[in-house]
């Protein structure tokens, strides 16, 4: 079963993704993490990519979803993964949907977080990251058990630049332009579920597990 999370940031895409991974026993394969493993490992492609973040410029989508391929071809996630992060634009999702075809591999569902612009701005406004391993933490919503250290590895929270200011504004402001369009490409496909965002963690892993699995009952039925 291989799923992706959409959801703007701040909507909880990498926590739900883990508490799934955690549920179904699969993966959770996010692109950002592998393109950072890949340059810090100095693999071929993370070398590539590599000379389009020092020039500041976003890696290609080629990169990207080979890096991606590469991952989901790995024995570990033979009975499928969560992406979480990719894909980001429509022509993102027909080149990995291609790309998993000559695989042998297809996107069974499409998970999308919805949660309002208002609410997302303000859990931005309390996101940290350990500098560790990227864990996740929000001072409202789940808090480390000591203020600016890592529960997990100990290192210390920061927040990210893209987080705070004008940066948020204009990633939200190309999510809701550009990324929502994937709800209409996985619709079409009869691949999207919609789950209301703006709940607890609980309640909206609770939401995503219930309608996955009703997804997956419906597909065996047809």
């Amino acid at each position: 079963m291989n799923i992706i999370l959409i959801g703007a940031q701040g909507s909880g895409k990498g926590t739900q993704a883990d508490l799934l991974s955690q549920t179904f026993g699969i993966p959770h394969v996010s692109s950002g993490d592998l393109i950072r493993q890949a340059i810090a490992e100095k693999t071929e492609l993370g070398m590539q990519a590599k000379a389009y973040n020092d020039r500041g410029d976003l890696v290609p989508d080629t990169i990207t979803v080979a890096l991606v391929i590469h991952r989901i071809e790995q024995p570990d996630c033979a009975q499928g993964v969560i992406l979480d992060g990719f894909p980001r634009t429509v022509a993102q999702a027909e080149i990995l949907d291609k790309a998993l075809h000559d695989i042998g591999r297809h996107i069974d569902i499409a998970a999308y977080l919805e949660v309002p612009r208002q609410e997302l701005l303000h859990r931005l406004s309390g996101r940290y990251i350990c500098r560790g391993n990227q864990h996740v933490y929000n001072i409202y919503t789940n808090p480390p058990k000591v203020p600016g250290i890592c529960d997990i590895d100990g290192s210390p929270l920061y927040q990210r630049p893209d987080d705070v200011g004008e940066a948020v504004q204009r990633r939200l402001q190309i999510f809701f332009s550009e990324t929502i369009l994937l709800l209409d490409y996985y619709r079409a496909q009869g691949k999207l579920i919609e789950v209301n965002g703006n709940q607890s963690i609980e309640q909206v892993h609770q939401a995503l597990v219930e309608k996955i699995r009703a997804h997956v009952a419906a597909e065996k039925n047809d």
